[in-house]
């Protein structure tokens, strides 16, 4: 959840600033990728999925076995489930299930999600979303057991 956040249209005082740089953080987002949704819609992106984990999130006592988070790659969110890997536990694996990517010309996201050929395909029953919380209904809904499984 961001705090003391005032979104208002193409501003954003230096909190926010602050606020988003740790977040940003916090995501894992690549050091070198760039960010291109803008910040106003970063902000908003962000609140959104931190109040979303901040729900589905297993009890805390088993999140060292079994965890869920996201992360923002240029202009796609990727939900992840965060586990140790069975070969070696010491080694923790992030693997994606379900990404939204926001297409800006037409103000929509687009809904994939990871077939056993670990490749992004476009899920079928609904290809695309207005709302990224669409999105989230989306896959905890997951009527066609896609996305968990």
């Amino acid at each position: 959840m961001v705090a003391n956040s005032k979104l208002e249209k193409n501003k954003i005082d230096l909190t926010d600033e602050q606020v988003l740089m740790l977040k940003l953080s916090d995501t894992d987002i690549k050091k070198n990728s760039t960010m291109t949704l803008e910040i106003t819609k970063s902000l908003e992106i962000i609140e959104t999925m931190e109040n979303y984990i901040t729900k589905v999130r297993p009890a805390p006592e088993i999140r060292n076995q079994l965890d869920i988070g996201y992360e923002i790659e240029d202009q796609s969110v990727i939900l992840q489930e965060i586990r140790p890997s069975w070969k070696d536990p010491t080694i923790i694996r992030r693997i994606g299930y379900a990404k939204a990517t926001y297409v800006k010309s037409k103000n929509i996201w687009n809904v994939f999600w990871q077939r056993s050929d670990l490749k992004w395909h476009i899920y079928p029953p609904k290809p695309t979303v207005k709302k990224l919380s669409d999105f989230l209904k989306l896959v905890d809904d997951d009527k066609h057991a896609c996305f968990k499984g």
